[in-house]
């Protein structure tokens, strides 16, 4: 028996404090009463007045001792006081519901999470009143779903509300999340209880030592039929613009062989089929091949009925693929070419300097060796600018200088390394503010840029150059630099949400990466080992740019896991008998307040008719019962 609200000594100090006014009140003389007689002639003058003496003893006893006892049950009531121990009063619960995308798998026509939600309601329907309660709803990250509290209704509706994700369980870090939630705010150690199907990864799965003490399982049986998508690459074949490569990574997560039939479309047109035959957890990847050159929806799927329809089908938007329109305003276009024809990404057309204009409808002028009389509206590529007329100070051409350096840091150089080229003839920038040096040679710039326009002082299809690979690598650089966003590379990937890993090359550093998210937001990434790693929990597509090139994922697959964990036998499971009785304190406040209630009562029946005046008194004739019984306990001492 404890005082939840005071300590004893606090519950004394109180009770006593009041009981000395109580008897203050007792002790004090009583007030005068007038009082009629007859006559005064039985009144004798008396030569001195009475001497006042006060009383020392109580004159209702038992009234004052109904009132103390009243007293003391009536603040017992407001210090709540509680049969049972204080250790066993209330405890602090973690609730861990398995919300994970193997959870919206049916096994009949309830799924598992409504499983895990059944037996959730019934472990906390099972708990004592005063016990606390966090629920966690758990996937590839434990979010709180509620606060440590007693509020059963609305941890049972934070619980109905409860929706499969889109990643898988990390089982260790759940683990670990909930320990340090009943550490940093629970009072009482209470019970870890998972819910859910326990199917994890095999490298997320905690080890024996690591479990807590109080963990308790609330399994549920999840051998479930169902065969999956894992994965859809599309990638365009390197020899044709349209011709389009698809990829389908298939995953059996039976225990028996599955047949799964594959459809793909595109545009709600069938382009390719194929049908796999997968042993119990395995993996296999189809491929077809489609031509287009168009956009549109491309949809991967499955012809089956299994537990998990989520992972059934892919779609995945392919872009358009434009080719760059290139203007050429050249005197001698044999020249140029054979540049221009080796980037399958680009239609070039022909014209005389003459036929200049500077809106041409196109994305890239190229003025070869002249300097038109109107700035280009559009982004250009200078060959050989004369020095009359040149948009930028130039020096004195050279001949015969060799190539010194090139700035790899500018996408107009990236990969050239070849120093031992000797140009017959070239152009030298002199030194600016508003441009940037891409190459330099002994006489100084032979290769700059600005914001919307590439120089060269010579000519990549004249002389020896024309025979070296510096020329076209120099040509496609230049171009896809100032037409960046029509000549990137994009390889579309449809991949599950969670963790994703892209393999790069190995002398790339983090600076050559952009990671975007929806609305071109960044997405922290890290390189680990020749890959690059993100992490997403949400469906939605993330860009990832390197160069020219971009691979676009669409995170639209749910992540499910490959291992269901097998926990060990020790571990308490199901949902615990009596807990309520073995547990809970009981509470006593009720029954102390109506107790003091029924005291004052008793006491003002018993002697509070003679405190009243007359005519109350006689208003009141069934007090003259109780009074005839009580008489001998009200006299005065």
């Amino acid at each position: 028996m404890f005082f939840l609200n005071l300590s004893l000594g606090e519950f004394l100090a109180v009770w006593g404090l009041v009981s000395g006014g109580v008897l203050a009140l007792y002790l004090l003389d009583r007030s005068r009463r007038k009082i009629r007689v007859a006559t005064l002639r039985f009144w004798t003058p008396s030569e001195r007045p009475p001497e006042a003496k006060h009383r020392k003893r109580i004159q209702q006893p038992w009234s004052m001792l109904l009132q103390l006892l009243a007293i003391g049950l009536l603040l017992a009531a407001l210090a709540q006081l509680r049969l049972g121990s204080p250790d066993r009063m209330s405890r602090d619960h973690v609730l861990v519901l398995d919300s994970s995308a193997w959870m919206a798998g049916r096994s009949g026509p309830r799924s598992l999470l409504d499983q895990a939600k059944r037996d959730a309601i019934l472990w906390l329907r099972s708990l004592p009143a005063a016990d606390r309660v966090m629920l966690v709803r758990a996937d590839a990250l434990p979010t709180p779903a509620t606060v440590f509290a007693t509020n059963r209704p609305a941890t049972e509706q934070a619980i109905l509300e409860t929706r499969p994700g889109a990643s898988a369980l990390n089982l260790r870090a759940t683990l670990d999340f909930a320990r340090q939630m009943q550490r940093q705010h629970g009072s009482g150690l209470g019970d870890i209880v998972l819910a859910g199907a326990l199917r994890s990864y095999s490298n997320d799965l905690p080890a024996e030592a690591e479990l807590p003490a109080n963990l308790r399982l609330l399994p549920v049986k999840s051998d479930l039929r169902n065969v999956g998508i894992r994965k859809v690459t599309l990638r365009r074949s390197p020899a044709d613009p349209q011709l389009w490569e698809v990829f389908v990574a298939v995953k059996n997560y039976s225990r028996q062989v599955e047949n799964a039939p594959l459809a793909v479309t595109f545009g709600s047109a069938p382009v390719g089929s194929a049908r796999l035959t997968l042993p119990p957890g395995a993996e296999e990847t189809a491929r077809i091949e489609f031509r287009t050159k168009a956009a549109g929806y491309l949809e991967a799927r499955l012809v089956l009925r299994d537990a998990i329809a989520e992972d059934n089908g892919a779609t995945l938007e392919l872009p358009e693929q434009k080719l760059v329109r290139v203007m050429v305003y050249t005197r001698e276009p044999a020249l140029l070419r054979p540049l221009l024809n080796a980037n399958r990404w680009l239609t070039a057309t022909y014209a005389p300097p003459e036929e200049y204009k500077a809106d041409a409808d196109a994305e890239i002028l190229i003025l070869d060796r002249f300097a038109p009389t109107a700035k280009p509206l559009r982004k250009a590529l200078w060959i050989e600018p004369p020095v009359q007329g040149a948009p930028l100070a130039m020096l004195t051409p050279a001949r015969g200088v060799k190539l010194t350096g090139w700035r790899n840091e500018h996408p107009m150089a990236a990969g050239l390394r070849s120093l031992d080229l000797r140009l017959a003839e070239t152009s030298v920038f002199a030194p600016s503010a508003n441009v940037t040096v891409v190459a330099e040679s002994e006489a100084g710039a032979v290769a700059v840029a600005s914001p919307d326009a590439a120089y060269l002082g010579f000519h990549p299809g004249r002389g020896a150059l024309r025979f070296e690979l510096t020329a076209p690598l120099l040509m496609a650089n230049t171009l896809a630099w100032l037409a960046p966003e029509v000549l990137r590379r994009r390889e579309v990937t449809g991949e599950s949400v969670g963790n994703v890993r892209i393999p790069v090359d190995g002398g790339r550093a983090p600076s050559d990466f952009r990671v975007l998210g929806e609305g071109d937001l960044a997405i922290p990434f890290s390189l680990v080992d020749g890959n690059l790693q993100f992490y997403s929990a949400q469906r939605g597509l993330v860009r990832v740019r390197t160069g020219a090139q971009e691979q676009v994922y669409s995170l639209s697959l749910p992540d499910i896991a490959d291992t269901t964990w097998d926990a060990p036998a020790k571990i308490r499971r199901g949902i615990p008998r009596g807990i309520a009785d073995s547990i809970a304190s009981r509470d006593l406040w009720q029954w102390l307040a109506m107790a003091g209630g029924l005291l004052l009562l008793l006491e003002w029946l018993w002697f509070g008719r003679s405190r009243l005046p007359a005519v109350q008194q006689q208003a009141l004739p069934g007090l003259d019962i109780l009074r005839r019984f009580t008489a001998p306990f009200r006299k005065a001492s």
